[in-house]
């Protein structure tokens, strides 16, 4: 693929280029830096191309010249980047958005996506790739040259072919776009399209805002791990020592607490009737009849704790900032889904003595919004059961009001052990369990369980109806979308009996779980939207829970804002059910 370039080291020539390029509705878009971390490199590049010339933009030239940020030399580029109108077509967009607003100062606007593009139109395929290289040979049949990737970009002077290789990925984006445009059309994705490129720049801004943790009481918090673990250890190895089969001349026989099977076999021995694997769904219901099984789950909660959330979080912290930067994947499943690593936010465990360990710096407030029981709420409005949909609009606690009627009983009557078992089949049914299943789940037998359901899907006969059509139609037309018209397709052997339910299950469960990941991307932007100006900052999300840090001064206006983002973007996709999010302003990530 020949490409068209000139190289811009000048204020003239910026404003020229800018000019030219301003005419073009679309715009190639891709950067070029000399680390992966924006706190840890600079930019070099800046490439844009209207697909018959590509404009590179050397900025070291201008950084010799003072901060970027500031610089009225840059104005143009900023304006460009900025506009809403033109598109940008970026591939990952994220990365070049989070390096134009840190080290330029400008909001990317107008973004194409051809990243999340592809993840969209793979639809769950968990084999298909979506580096540039691999959508552009996809779509396109143009192969592209990226050894130059890794190449040096802080060299005082670029190779021709470097910037020759700049100049490419830019111009490629075009032709790419119009095949992937007309795809995103035929297969019905252009909402769920223009939902994840607008969830972009706030996404880019939260990981570039960092969630700042408190470094003293994260290591007092380990230090009592330590000591929980330790104690848990010495307590579980004492309980199995009468079923380890070999004697030990110096006290008590101990095992590998880590071995699964060394674990098993003193369990079994001493009459456990534990399962060949044991997970911990699995064991829950023997923890209540047996203490071994009770304490086998503590000791493992707090070994895997040491282990994923230990002092290696620590190392996360960027020194420039004092915060963690983490990274956010807006696709990081089939469902929409976000994911996270470097670590992984969304993991910290829910125990207060861990959450408060993330702060608001002095004079700062953080604002913690979930929204109330929402795949639920999700559920009744697909469903659209008029007796789910009555316990909702009742406002009272849900889970009392499902008991209420599933047991015909008064709300006040409900008894502890009603709402329980309503609670569980009412987020168990999001996730497709069934009776053997909510068995092992509540640790009944078999036959209540399936009385149970019965139960159940006889007071919500439109759920039961709108479970069964799902999964019908998954099973016949192997593809499941969410509100936005995302989709997943369903791969199964339909001779395989064990394959075709789980694929209806995931079939059941992804429209669900997947408008909520959508609400939360359109809530995103709508607050980004909301907060620009302010002292307010996005700085974490947890499913269906985002967290926002502002001046203490301004707590309650954020507070405000943040609530009615979240409720607007409910209603945008739930009409027959009230939307409700809770809302708490702390001084840490616990709520009061």
């Amino acid at each position: 693929m020949e490409v068209y370039f000139q190289v811009i080291t000048d204020a003239e020539g910026l404003q020229k280029a800018c000019d030219e390029l301003r005419n073009s509705e679309y715009l190639g878009f891709d950067t070029e830096t000399t680390e992966l971390d924006p706190y840890r490199g600079d930019l070099r590049l800046i490439q844009l191309s209207d697909g018959k010339k590509t404009q590179v933009i050397d900025l070291k030239f201008f950084a010799e010249r003072g901060d970027l940020r500031t610089m009225p030399d840059l104005a143009p580029l900023r304006e460009l980047l900025s506009d809403k109108k033109q598109i940008k077509i970026a591939h990952n967009a994220k990365f070049d958005s989070k390096w134009v607003r840190h080290q330029l100062g400008a909001e990317l606007n107008g973004v194409f996506d051809t990243f999340l593009a592809s993840q969209l139109i793979s639809a769950g395929d968990q084999d298909r790739r979506h580096s540039l290289a691999d959508v552009a040979q996809f779509f396109t049949g143009t192969e592209l040259d990226k050894t130059l990737q890794v190449s040096d970009w802080s060299l005082s002077e670029l190779s021709h072919s470097q910037i020759e290789y700049a100049a490419r990925d830019a111009a490629i984006l075009l032709p790419l776009r119009e095949q992937m445009a007309e795809r995103l059309k035929s297969d019905d994705l252009e909402k769920a399209a223009e939902l994840e490129f607008e969830c972009v720049m706030p996404i880019a801004e939260m990981e570039l805002n960092g969630f700042y943790l408190e470094k003293s009481r994260w290591r007092e918090q380990l230090e009592k791990v330590k000591v929980a673990q330790a104690k848990a250890a010495d307590e579980l190895q004492q309980m199995l020592s009468a079923g380890v089969a070999q004697a030990s001349l110096f006290g008590r026989s101990e095992i590998n607490l880590d071995s699964q099977q060394q674990v098993t076999d003193a369990l079994l021995n001493l009459g456990v009737p534990v399962p060949a694997t044991t997970r911990g769904w699995q064991l829950q219901p023997l923890a209540v009849e047996y203490p071994q099984v009770a304490k086998l789950l503590e000791y493992r909660g707090v070994a895997k704790s040491l282990t994923s959330f230990g002092e290696n979080i620590l190392e996360f912290i960027e020194p420039k900032t004092g915060r963690i930067h983490a990274d956010f994947r807006q696709i990081g499943a089939p469902t929409g889904r976000f994911s996270c690593s470097n670590p992984n936010l969304q993991q910290i465990p829910h125990d207060p003595q861990y959450r408060r360990c993330f702060i608001a710096p002095e004079g700062r407030k953080l604002i913690i919004a979930d929204y109330s029981q929402i795949e639920l709420r999700i559920l009744a409005e697909f469903s659209d059961d008029e007796n789910f949909i009555k316990a909702f609009v009742s406002g009272q606690d849900f889970h009392a009001s499902a008991a209420s009627q599933m047991f015909n009983v008064k709300p006040e009557d409900v008894s502890p052990e009603q709402r329980s078992f309503a609670k569980r089949l009412n987020f168990g049914i999001v996730y497709g369990i069934g009776a053997s299943r909510f068995a092992l789940m509540t640790g009944i037998g078999q036959t209540e369980a399936e009385n149970t359901m019965r139960q159940y899907f006889g007071t919500f006969r439109g759920l039961d109806a709108y479970l069964r059509e799902s999964g019908r139609k998954v099973v016949t037309e192997r593809i499941a979308r969410t509100a936005s018209n995302r989709m997943m397709r369903l791969r199964f052997d339909e001779n395989d009996r064990q394959q075709v339910g789980g694929a209806r299950r995931n079939g059941i469960n992804m429209p669900i779980q997947g408008t909520s990941a959508d609400i939360l991307k359109r809530a995103l932007r709508l607050l980004h939207d909301s907060l620009r100006g302010t002292s307010a900052e996005l700085v974490n999300i947890v499913h269906d829970e985002i967290i926002v840090e502002c001046d203490a001064a301004e707590a309650e206006l954020t507070a405000d804002k943040l609530e009615k983002a979240m409720c607007s973007a409910g209603k945008e996709y739930i009409k027959k059910v009230p939307v409700k999010v809770d809302v708490t302003i702390t001084g840490e990530w616990a709520k009061l």
